[in-house]
């Protein structure tokens, strides 16, 4: 066949596939052999294949093996039939309005057609148009250098610089992470890397290009290289793709904006590539058949091998992504089988002509880089919008095809054959093992083994009857019968009746009631005011049983109970067994030859209309995985990537997987000199024109740097002299005003030196002035003094400081050991019960206490200030190496800390209770950041942090509702706030939900994310849609990267008893609210 046989063949086939997909989006119908029975009736008119397909007794006509599976298609194509199950849920449109409705839909496929037929462009085309519209429309003017708010690059270009040999990220430049994440896995395939950056366009397009695939390709590989040749030797962390955006853009042309299945784009991307690269082919070759390296690199073969109506067939057919089902599967192995198998196939292996039909697809040929598409998107016809599938989905880091290989065709069906025998063996063990551990008739069954168990305790229970005299019943109204007696008790009552204060056994003597017994207050109940049986049991026992009977049911138990629990075992230990062969089916060598490992897994996190993508490649030389999340790229694990990709966990999953042939290790092997034979690394893999593009660029980038660091250092120049000419307008308005105010004055140098307290102390131990704060201390020290004076003989100054710091320790240290409530937080009140309940040394300790004692201002009696003189003398005679003065603040600043984390988490929370939500937000995020700093040093360092997780969460909550409560409103100023609230405080914060993953937090984060996709089934004005397609992607980002923040609030300031009055209040009001509010 000559290469322009091939090419109409292809065109032929894609086509045809068009129609396909247009008929099953109509009709909802999704058997392949349906489909291709309309088309042919209908010589491949789309109205009247609607109307076959619509018929309510519509007969289908033979067909032979060659149409129904005549579903190849050399190119790539998503939509191949490759491992489709027939979907029973098919859209019911024989309804009475059936001719209308026909009539609409031909009229809609006309228009299809008809723009079809204008413009050249396919439905598929267009869908790929809507993706790159809507990751563009908002940044057309991205190449000059114009940001978004949310989204723009940092003014400081150190920010922005790569750091050694890091991979370089890609900037989001409108929803666009889909770009980055395709992008990110196919570059660090090295050999694609390699294609990509020594392409060289044909010579004869360089006049100009012959059609529209030339058009539209070739430059679109050039700014490809460019990228590339960035993403190899830039200076930058990340680098701007928009220029090859832009072209896919222009390639299609579209009105529309919505955000597709990224997988078109996949496919498209892998398509405008294997045509570029087949140009080159052609120029290149001499007389023999071009190779294609897109096709090499990335297409395989199959056979399908079926029974159609008794008759075999043979059909080799080519394929890219593998479309794989995930609904319904458990793990990759299933979704392969199952993709392997169509129909009833059981005719292919049995002598019998039967009329079933069916296919079985073997692979001959597999491609180096062999690509999963994961369906995790359906349509759901009764809400009429697409939904997607969180099921969890297993995949393993090496995957071995032997199993799938047509040359193992034989041995697969027999393993296959064995495991089916053995899955119904398992089946029927399951079920008997249920009935041994769901035992019994009712609605509520226990395991057997159990049920004897409880009936040996009930036969050898022994019965312990109550007193006689302890049931006389007192309460009998007037009129009740005293020796009436009703029937006994349901075991509800029994439990309902107040304790019985004495028992007796059964021959044993009984005790007459105490006297508090015989005061106790009766209670009435109805139905059960009589006097008790004196020989009713306290629990369920026999009333009469011989020692006989006992022996011989408890031997019958016994014996009952131990069968049961050895046949429970070994049904149990055959389950094990069986699950473990059929794990093992695959492993020997002969079915491990063929490896393929785990290279990129393309992740995302959102639901069907909206979402974030990222991707997790596999670093072969660092032997790690790396998370590539546009601008940001990080190390990662097997165990974060197995989290966020396998699905059921948030609404992240993997859409596409991608393996690479372990036995080929050129796919992502360094390159070497040919000369040297030295590692080609950086600048040194780059042709020339590459080089020169990227050399200019970090040109260009280190002026940026340079340009910075001069406006930096004049900014600081500038400061510096500000600084010295304030200082000394400040020195001069002082002399003036010393000169003035004093007729003697006293230079710095003349001035006594103070050297009672060598360094000062904190401020809520000593105050330069009898403030509040000072004030209650100083009582607290007069009271200790005062005591001391009364219980201490000896009168001595140093003798009643240490009775007092005795006395002041000993009530300090039961209030560090008190069980408080929530509001009465006595280290607020105190900094040495924050240091003892801290086991700060005791050194620190002393010496605080001495602070206090040294306080100048305490009443100024001649005793106070003796012991005061003492204090700090004391002080002055503690060595340096017997305290360390910066183990000693250290201490302090902890505890300044808390008091500041305190005023922060109190300050919201009163905030949060007055509906505040703006306010609150700021002072609840720092108190907890705060707080989870001071909390990493000990457990009662900070505060309790659920308290303030739960705050914090809440008050994000509330400001989210608030904000889609204005986006509802759909009016401009309500809708504009709104949007601010979420970009300036909700936005902001997700990263800080995220990054310590607790299971509540995380919940949050899915209901905001919830709230707003929400809308995008909804109808809404062109501007709202816009601006909700602009703000998603922010919302969806799963980065935890604090991109901007807001300035922690100004405090106020609070003395001590001020602020323990205070947030005992707010504290109190915070436990009065209901548990599950807490």
């Amino acid at each position: 066949m000559t290469v322009e046989q091939n090419v109409l063949q292809q065109h032929s086939q894609k086509h045809q596939q068009t129609l396909l997909n247009q008929l099953r989006e109509i009709t909802g119908t999704t058997d392949v052999q349906l489909l291709q029975q309309a088309l042919q009736v209908s010589n491949g008119d789309l109205a009247e294949a609607v109307a076959f397909l619509t018929e309510k007794n519509a007969k289908v006509p033979q067909q032979d093996e060659t149409t129904y599976y005549q579903t190849s298609q050399v190119a790539s194509d998503r939509y191949i039939s490759v491992g489709s199950q027939a979907d029973t849920n098919v859209i019911d449109l024989t309804g009475d309005d059936k001719d209308d409705l026909q009539r609409a839909i031909a009229l809609s496929l006309e228009e299809s057609s008809r723009a079809f037929r204008e413009t050249g462009i396919t439905d598929e085309e267009q869908a790929i148009s809507r993706v790159l519209e809507a990751s563009i429309a908002e940044n057309k003017a991205s190449l000059k250098r114009t940001h978004t708010e949310v989204w723009s690059d940092s003014p400081n270009p150190h920010d922005r610089k790569r750091i050694d040999n890091c991979p370089v990220g890609l900037k989001n430049v409108g929803n666009t992470c889909w770009f980055s994440a395709v992008i990110q896995s196919l570059f660090n395939l090295l050999e694609f890397q390699r294609l990509v950056l020594n392409y060289s366009p044909p010579a004869r397009v360089h006049d100009l290009p012959r059609n529209q695939k030339e058009h539209r390709n070739l430059p679109f590989m050039q700014e490809l290289r460019h990228l590339f040749s960035l993403m190899v030797g830039s200076k930058r962390k990340y680098v701007d793709p928009s220029r090859a955006v832009e072209i896919l853009k222009d390639a299609f042309k579209s009105s529309e904006s919505q955000q597709q299945d990224v997988s078109e784009f996949t496919h498209k991307l892998l398509d405008w590539l294997e045509d570029a690269f087949q140009m080159k082919a052609e120029e290149d070759r001499e007389g023999e058949k071009p190779k294609n390296p897109m096709v090499e690199l990335f297409y395989g073969r199959f056979l399908a091998v079926g029974v159609l109506e008794g008759k075999k067939f043979e059909n080799t057919e080519m394929f890219g992504q593998y479309p794989l089902q995930v609904n319904g599967f458990k793990d990759l192995h299933e979704c392969l089988e199952a993709a392997m198998i169509e129909g009833e196939i059981e005719s292919l292996h049995s002598a019998e002509n039967s009329a079933r039909s069916g296919q079985e697809h073997w692979f001959t040929e597999l491609p180096p880089v062999l690509t999963f598409e994961l369906s995790r998107f359906e349509f759901n016809q009764a809400l009429g919008r697409p939904e997607k599938i969180h099921n969890k989905l297993e995949f393993p880091s090496m995957l071995y095809m032997d199993r799938y290989m047509d040359r193992n065709r034989e041995i697969t069906r027999i393993k296959r054959e064995e495991i089916r025998r053995l899955k119904e063996h398992l089946t029927l063990l399951q079920q008997r093992l249920e009935r041994y551990l769901s035992y019994g008739s009712g609605p509520k069954r226990f395991p057997l083994a159990d049920v004897l168990q409880y009936a040996m305790e009930f036969a050898s229970s022994k019965p312990v009857c109550t007193s006689p005299v302890e049931d006389i019943d007192s309460s009998v109204p007037p009129g009740g019968t005293t020796g009436q007696q009703l029937p006994p008790p349901s075991t509800a009552e029994q439990e309902s009746l107040p304790p019985l204060e004495s028992s007796c056994s059964a021959s044993g003597p009984t005790t007459a009631p105490t006297a508090a017994q015989q005061q106790r207050v009766p209670i009435h109940k109805p139905f059960t005011q009589s006097r008790l049986p004196p020989d009713l049991p306290m629990h369920p026992a026999p009333r009469h049983i011989t020692e006989e009977e006992l022996r011989v049911l408890e031997g019958c138990l016994h014996r009952w109970r131990s069968e049961v629990e050895n046949d429970t075992r070994d049904l149990q230990g055959s389950i094990t067994r069986i699950h473990r062969t059929i794990e093992l089916m695959y492993s020997d060598k002969s079915m491990m030859q063929v490896p393929y490992r785990l290279h990129a897994v393309l992740v995302h996190e959102g639901q069907a209309n909206a979402g974030h993508y990222w991707a997790y490649i596999y670093d072969p030389h660092q032997r790690c995985w790396m998370k590539y999340n546009d601008i940001s790229v990080t190390k990662s694990s097997w165990e974060e990537l197995v989290r966020d990709s396998f699905g059921g966990y948030r609404n992240a999953s993997a859409y596409c997987l991608m393996y690479i042939n372990d036995k080929k290790p050129f796919l992502i092997e360094e390159e070497f000199d040919k000369e040297t034979g030295q590692l080609l690394s950086g600048m040194d893999k780059l042709p020339p024109d590459l080089k020169q593009y990227v050399k200019e660029d970090n040109e260009l980038f280190d002026k940026e740097v340079e340009e910075w660091n001069t406006l930096q250092a004049r900014k600081a120049q500038q400061e510096k002299l500000a600084l010295a000419a304030a200082a000394a307008a400040a020195l001069a308005a002082s002399s003036a005003s010393t000169t003035s105010s004093s007729p003697q004055p006293m230079s710095i140098e003349s001035s006594p030196p103070d050297n009672t307290v060598p360094q000062q102390d904190p401020e809520y131990m000593e105050q330069p002035s009898p403030t509040n704060d000072s004030k209650h201390l100083q009582e607290d020290t007069e009271r200790a003094i005062s005591r001391a004076a009364a219980e201490q003989e000896e009168r001595s100054p140093e003798a009643l400081l240490n009775a007092a710091i005795k006395l002041e320790y000993a009530r300090l240290l039961r209030f560090a050991q008190e069980d408080t409530a929530l509001e009465n937080d006595y280290r607020l009140q105190h900094v040495i019960v924050y240091f003892i309940q801290n086991q700060a040394p005791k050194k620190i300790l002393e010496r605080t206490l001495l602070t206090q004692f040294a306080d100048r201002n305490l009443a100024f009696d001649e005793r106070c200030k003796s012991i005061m003189n003492v204090a700090r003398a004391k002080l002055d005679l503690i060595k340096p190496e017997e305290v360390n003065m910066d183990e000693y603040e250290m201490w302090h600043q902890d505890y300044r800390n808390f008091r500041e984390t305190s005023v922060f988490m109190m300050t919201g929370l009163e905030l949060f209770q007055k509906t505040n939500y703006v306010e609150a937000l700021m002072y609840l995020v720092y108190s907890h950041q705060y707080n989870k700093e001071l909390l990493s040093k000990g457990l009662y360092r900070g505060h309790n942090e659920e308290l303030l997780g739960h705050y914090r969460r809440e008050c994000l909550l509330k400001l989210n509702e608030q904000a889609a409560a204005m986006f509802e409103s759909g009016e401009e100023p309500e809708v504009t706030t709104g949007l601010g609230i979420m970009n300036e405080l909700v936005v902001p914060c997700i990263p800080l939900l995220l990054v310590h993953e607790t299971e509540r937090d995380l919940l949050a984060v899915e209901d905001m994310r919830n709230r707003w996709c929400s809308y995008l089934g909804q109808e809404m004005e062109s501007n709202l849609q816009e601006k909700l397609t602009d703000f998603l992607p922010k919302l969806l980002d799963c980065s935890t990267e604090i991109k901007s923040f807001h300035d922690p609030p100004k405090l106020p300031s609070y003395s001590t008893l001020e602020l323990c009055e205070r947030f005992s209040r707010v504290m109190a009001a915070v436990g009065r609210m209901p548990s599950e509010g807490r």
